[in-house]
């Protein structure tokens, strides 16, 4: 190899990180315990908080048992954006992945890498967006 020839980084497998978003997700929304420790908390809008309790309890689990995966709204694979409806209201739900030592200010290096990486589910009304 010439020195000019660089190598290029491994991309995750997109069902790997699927798989932990899925189970972070349940984990936060529903208390299923995953397989393996996953880093992350779950943060929700004002304006969700606001809908009230029974609102907030709905969308949590709804979030939780989200399954409806096309690639309309998942073109990575990665299962980390939903919507679902809550009381005919549009409740949207994001999962980012930091690196777990940046103070969530960097995106994780290896997104696959349980160690290494910490997730924020952020759920919100569709009007935050």
């Amino acid at each position: 190899m010439n020195p000019s020839t660089s190598i290029a980084p491994e991309c995750p497998d997109p069902a790997v990180i699927a798989a932990q978003n899925d189970a972070f997700r349940r984990f936060a929304c529903l208390g299923e315990t995953p397989t393996e420790p996953i880093q992350g908390r779950m943060v929700m809008t004002q304006s969700l908080c606001a809908a009230g309790d029974g609102f907030v309890t709905e969308a949590v689990q709804a979030v939780g048992t989200f399954d409806t995966f096309e690639p309309e709204n998942d073109p990575a694979g990665w299962h980390d954006f939903g919507s679902v409806t809550i009381r005919g209201e549009s409740v949207f739900w994001k999962l980012d992945l930091y690196e777990a030592d940046s103070d969530f200010r960097f995106g994780a290096e290896a997104p696959d890498n349980l160690a290494t990486t910490i997730r924020v589910l952020t759920i919100m009304m569709a009007r935050d967006w």
